[in-house]
């Protein structure tokens, strides 16, 4: 069992003691800590016939990752114009996440954003889906921010739900049902 976890770790142990990596990222006043993850959640529900999309991303990377692809300091903790920090949340993720479903490009619709603990959750969804076969994925959240950024995608269709880690700089993934 150690054996495995260790597998599945030790890409990341360099980040956990590299004095490159702390000299990158401190000099730039990012927050040092060793791993940058998103997860994305696509839902397919068949009775409404829409894809449902949620982010969560880490509060005070998101926030880096507005800055430098929006250039507007947003404040996703406490906003003090609500409307604008959802606008950038979703012009952000709308240019950094595109979908295609069987082929077809998507356009994802906001639906809100919300603050959980240290973590920014936005939904979005995508009408008139009626059969989902094949989706296509490019997800490149975070990319420019951070060199070790890890996306990771749960797709579930018709109760099947499928997985992929998408590590910077890997951005596309197909999940067939």
């Amino acid at each position: 069992m150690a054996a495995s976890l260790f597998k599945w770790f030790s890409p990341y142990l360099f980040l956990l003691s590299g004095s490159n990596y702390k000299s990158n990222h401190h000099n730039r006043g990012m927050p040092l800590h060793p791993l940058y993850v998103t997860v994305t959640e696509i839902n397919h529900n068949a009775k409404d016939k829409t894809l449902e999309i949620s982010c969560k991303i880490f509060t005070n990377d998101f926030e880096a990752a507005l800055e430098k692809a929006l250039h507007v300091k947003t404040d996703l903790s406490e906003p003090k114009d609500k409307k604008a920090a959802d606008k950038s949340v979703s012009d952000y993720i709308q240019k950094h996440l595109q979908i295609k479903a069987d082929g077809k490009p998507v356009t994802l619709e906001f639906v809100g954003s919300e603050k959980e603990t240290d973590a920014t959750w936005s939904y979005f969804q995508v009408s008139n889906i009626a059969i989902v076969k094949k989706l296509e994925i490019t997800n490149r959240l975070l990319y420019e921010t951070f060199e070790g950024e890890i996306n990771l995608m749960h797709v579930t269709v018709s109760g099947n739900r499928k997985s992929e880690k998408l590590t910077n700089p890997e951005t596309n993934v197909i999940f067939e049902f």
